[in-house]
């Protein structure tokens, strides 16, 4: 069934190419049907100003305010010699502060006339800083005047000063108020909106139809009409996602996989007899979800989260060889050629000779293990493959070269994906269709998630959590060091390193990046306050090395090195010959070395939080105690302090997640589910709206359970249409 046809209008027909041009190039808006669904950020009452006292630098703001003072200044300048050249300084107040426009030259006559005391206006532009004043150059305006003699005369004056007025996430090159004329035009097409929700559902839950939230989100005449208008569109957002998520389920359940149960004395019993400890209450639980999934004859999907060492690559590996045991292969992907490696070391270490399939001295039900990496030697590579194609080798490590055309497996039973946010969905996908049936899936990720955006990102993976540590590992200190504030404090760090290394242990110092002649990354605002580019591996490694980790072996790793010096210096690392590694987050994930048990992280703000409890993790592997040091200039007030302090405050990964969330915008959470498009959530906000989601999913399974084909529901198939365009519909296609 097609789209509503007034929805499906395109823009440019009914506002004209100009406008639409931006709204498509700027805001990704195409049809009216967008336009609608491009929601208010907020509405101002005309009674009530923004604050001025608190605009952000660099950005883009739209503000209400008075005119408190207008003066024309003349000034000599090149263009200007006599003395001609004018400036037009407009002070405007909000009672909460001032600040200043400016504009120059030829622009200066028509705001000189408009901008007089006592005007009210909205003004949008981006905020600046002269000579230490907040100021906007060149704003574009809009007067907010309505006097007693226009036409509709008092009326009119009563009914405007008592509107909200809504301010649309705008653009530099069209302001909120072009947007919302612009709505204004399209409005009565709302009408012909076709309702997505069931009826039973909608009246069960007493929310609003969708054509009266469309005209009360962007009309409101109080804020009662734009909390009912959000309800709804919440529900919906919530909703149409959750059944597109439970489609996917359900269609999984339809397709045929080779179930693959272990040999009852094979490969798995030999491997878990010669553990030197026992598994995890965790691992063993997850270990029998894991097992009843792969018994099955359609594909596993499952999500493996795990904190930071806890164990998931041993429950990955078991899993693995329970295929084996069941003649298959399995392939577990990494992120980079150095995790690849070293789970390729680690895996054969564990299975000693079980991994020495075919080979003098290997166990009875011992198999091959290979890795693949792009890097390789011909003659090697050329190996792996042939062990591949021929099923001699049962388990395959590799990087993304695993899903070039040339490698053929034998009979592909089970894919482990590790640190799933690392890889496009084509990718995952091209791996699975190397098997002859779809083989199983297993996705790990050590960066925990909340139970609402595992809901909403991954809501076509069964989850299972590994959330206590193995016995044996150790507590993990975390200090901010105000390098800045306290100087000593950064001297005192460079003691604590030594410390560690005189007590025969190790340590890593972390840098944002390389240096060397690559370019700095790009400029925040909070980086334009200092002036700096970020710290570089280069740089801090000859510093340290020459003065306060003077006489200690100090080695640096970094993405741009040649794939077997990476490697050479991780083996170093790993045997102890090295005391101090100043590496990028190349080590961010899965790098094991139990003895390294110092952590200095510079920089530290400009990581996220995420990513700081990732790199965390790599030391307090051993039985000694790990100590991490947070290094920062940020000032003690800033929002980049608040997020240090989070991560020293807990270890715990899951409540991390909900900072680190609360702090950034969903659309970069949801961006994956979404395939990069633009986030299909506009009003759903992931951690706060936790019940509608449950909710939402609990309604989708049930709908589609009763209904796979929505045969009876036309109008949410519709809505399903339009989130799932090619793209997205493809990203959950794939999985």
């Amino acid at each position: 069934m097609d789209l509503v046809p007034a929805l499906r209008e395109p823009l440019k027909k009914v506002l004209g190419p100009a406008t639409a041009k931006v709204m498509a190039e700027h805001l990704g808006l195409d049809t009216v049907g967008d336009l609608l669904h491009h929601y208010p950020r907020r509405y101002e009452e005309r009674g009530q100003l923004t604050h001025l006292a608190d605009l952000p630098m660099d950005e883009h703001v739209t503000v209400v305010a008075q005119v408190a003072d207008a003066r024309l200044h003349s000034f000599a300048s090149a263009r200007a010699p006599r003395g001609k050249g004018q400036r037009l300084e407009v002070t405007i107040t909000d009672g909460s502060g001032r600040l200043q426009l400016v504009f120059f030259g030829n622009g200066v006559h028509k705001p000189h006339k408009e901008l007089l005391p006592g005007t009210r206006a909205m003004f949008a532009g981006k905020v600046s800083l002269f000579n230490r004043r907040l100021q906007l150059a060149h704003p574009a305006y809009e007067l907010l005047r309505a006097s007693a003699d226009d036409e509709e005369g008092a009326e009119a004056v009563e009914s405007w000063a008592g509107a909200l007025i809504p301010l649309y996430p705008a653009t530099a090159k069209l302001e909120s108020w072009k947007i919302a004329k612009a709505v204004q035009t399209v409005l009565p097409s709302a009408q012909e909106a076709l309702d997505p929700l069931p009826e039973s559902l909608r009246e069960g839950r007493g929310l609003v139809p969708l054509p009266e939230a469309l005209l009360k989100i962007h009309r409101p005449h109080t804020k009662a009409d734009i909390a009912d208008a959000r309800a709804r569109l919440k529900w919906d957002e919530a909703f149409v996602l959750q059944v597109a998520l439970a489609r996917r389920r359900h269609a999984e359940t339809q397709v045929p996989a080779i179930p693959r149960s272990p040999l009852p004395d094979g490969l798995l019993t030999a491997f878990d007899a010669r553990l030197p400890f026992t598994l995890t209450e965790g691992q063993q639980r997850v270990s029998r979800e894991i097992f009843t999934d792969l018994a099955t004859d359609h594909p596993m999907h499952r999500l493996l989260q795990g904190e930071v060492g806890s164990g998931k690559t041993l429950v990955a590996l078991r899993a693995m060889l329970a295929v084996v045991d069941a003649g298959g292969q399995a392939a577990m992907l990494a992120p980079t050629e150095v995790l690849a490696q070293q789970h390729h070391r680690s895996v054969t270490e564990m299975m000693g000779e079980l991994a020495e399939g075919g080979m003098l001295g290997g166990a009875e039900h011992a198999t091959k293990v290979v890795l693949l990496t792009g890097s390789m030697g011909t003659a090697a590579r050329r190996r792996a493959l042939l062990d591949l194609a021929t099923g001699e080798a049962g388990l395959v490590i590799g990087t993304h070269a695993l899903i070039e055309d040339k490698v053929q497996f034998h009979d592909l039973g089970l894919v482990v994906v590790d640190e799933q946010h690392r890889f496009g969905v084509e990718q995952r996908d091209a791996l699975r269709g190397k098997g002859k049936q779809p083989p199983h899936l297993l996705v790990m990720t050590a960066t925990p998630i909340p139970r609402t955006v595992a809901m909403t990102v991954f809501g076509d993976l069964e989850t299972s959590v590994l959330d206590q540590l193995p016995a044996g590992r150790s507590p993990i200190a975390s200090h901010v060091v105000p390098a800045a504030d306290k100087p000593h404090f950064l001297a005192r760090a460079w003691e604590r390193v030594r410390e560690e290394v005189e007590n025969g242990h190790q340590a890593y110092v972390v840098c944002p990046r390389i240096g060397d002649d690559e370019d700095a990354t790009k400029k925040s605002a909070e980086d334009d306050a200092e002036k700096r580019p970020p710290l570089a591996v280069l740089d801090v490694a000859d510093h340290l090395a020459k003065g306060p980790l003077q006489g200690l072996r100090v080695e640096v790793l970094h993405g741009r090195m040649h794939p077997d010096d990476k490697d050479a210096v991780m083996r170093r690392f790993a045997a102890g010959e090295t005391d101090v590694l100043v590496a990028t987050t190349v080590i961010e994930v899965g790098v094991n070395v139990p003895n390294a048990t110092a952590m200095v992280i510079m920089d530290a703000d400009r990581f996220g939080v995420s990513q700081l409890h990732q790199l965390r993790g790599r030391v307090g592997r051993g039985s000694a105690a790990g100590l991490c040091l947070l290094i920062t200039e940020m000032p003690e007030a800033s929002p980049a302090r608040g997020r240090l302090d989070a991560v020293a405050a807990t270890l715990d990964g899951f409540e991390l997640s909900r900072v680190d969330l609360e702090q950034r915008r969903e659309g970069d959470v949801l961006g994956q589910a979404q395939s990069g498009a633009r986030t299909s959530l506009r009003v759903l906000a992931v951690i706060e709206d936790e019940d509608i989601i449950a909710e939402a999913r609990e309604e989708a399974t049930a709908v589609v359970a009763a209904d796979p084909e929505l045969a009876a529901l036309p109008a949410l198939r519709t809505a399903l249409d339009a989130l799932l365009d090619e793209e997205r519909e493809q990203y959950l296609e794939k999985g």
